[in-house]
């Protein structure tokens, strides 16, 4: 079966101002030159149940420039991959400071500087990102696969310089959903009056009520009057109580743990991932955010990820996934 996805110019301003094809190519060819030939652009990963292909911004086959992170993650029961295959899953999308927000290629500036891979073993990779040109941000991604159905992400930074005049900043991921029948996004939390709650998180729009902080997290990030719709400057009324969040693709769930609330905000587009057209449907894009408030220079900060793709299962069993990732971190 071929999941491609139709990736449309006309959807691009309202699909996450995805890259028109001659940008892209631009950009793709940019890219290509600035990644060692000494260095591969990708490299596959196998533990138990799961296969992942973890990349650079390079394209490669159909997978397009411009994203990075796990290009394919697979299910030994699954038929297709959980990502768009042209795009990408835990993807470094945004670094936001709530400055130079109108063009694109600063916007998506993770996508579009050079990244170093490295495999460091059949199971884990690490992508370094240098300091970037307009931020200055340098990055680590490290990927590892554990049996029998977890990836998991351990992601650190460092600001090079003091580029933060309203006080933060905040890094966005983005998880490009291959058109699962259910775009919906589940954690526990609620409104205002509830707590701990299943909540069912499913935006109508894109840049609409996207934005899903924790229960407890006040801070207001600040932009310049008017300006381009984003996904992280519109927030829902709904917060999270709980670090997680599952979503169904096919006949698998996919559960996003992480180690810590603080920071942690999570994120909805019913359609980022542009559209499928053999399913007539839209992907829609799983995100998060990791908020840095006053960031120190040349300190380090970071947080962890486990995800787990496995056959579908109950919400006690979610739980205790949950509960596990919880004890491994403490």
């Amino acid at each position: 079966m071929n999941t491609t996805a139709s990736l449309n110019s006309s959807d691009a301003l309202h699909r996450r101002d995805f890259i028109r094809g001659s940008v892209a190519a631009t950009i793709g060819s940019q890219i290509a030159v600035a990644s060692s030939d000494s260095k591969p652009t990708h490299v596959t990963l196998h533990a138990s149940d799961l296969t992942a292909v973890i990349g650079d911004n390079s394209a490669q086959g159909e997978h397009r420039a411009g994203y990075n992170g796990v290009w394919n993650l697979r299910h030994a029961k699954g038929t297709r991959s959980l990502f768009v295959p042209a795009v990408a899953g835990l993807n470094l999308e945004h670094i936001v400071t709530g400055e130079h927000l109108e063009d694109s290629k600063t916007l998506f500036e993770p996508r579009n500087a050079p990244m170093q891979l490295t495999r460091l073993s059949d199971t884990e990779a690490e992508l370094h990102q240098a300091p970037t040109p307009t931020f200055h941000v340098e990055s680590w991604t490290h990927f590892r696969l554990v049996a029998p159905h977890y990836l998991e992400m351990d992601f650190r930074c460092r600001a090079h310089r003091d580029v933060f005049p309203r006080g933060y900043l905040s890094l966005f991921w983005a998880s490009y959903m291959n058109a699962p029948a259910d775009k919906s996004m589940y954690f526990l939390g609620g409104l205002d009056s509830q707590k701990d709650m299943w909540t069912q998180f499913c935006t109508q729009w894109h840049n609409d009520q996207s934005t899903v902080r924790h229960r407890d997290d006040q801070f207001e990030m600040t932009f310049p009057d008017g300006g381009r719709d984003t996904l992280f400057k519109t927030l829902s009324r709904f917060r999270f109580d709980q670090p997680f969040f599952y979503g169904h693709f096919d006949d698998l769930t996919w559960i996003v743990m992480f180690d810590r609330t603080e920071g942690i905000r999570l994120t909805h587009s019913p359609s980022g991932g542009g559209a499928n057209a053999e399913l007539k449907s839209t992907n829609p894009a799983w995100d998060f955010q990791f908020l840095i408030q006053k960031p120190e220079l040349m300190k380090d900060y970071g947080f962890k990820v486990r995800t787990a793709l496995r056959p579908r299962c109950s919400r006690e069993e979610i739980l205790a996934e949950v509960a596990q990732w919880k004890l491994s971190t403490r």
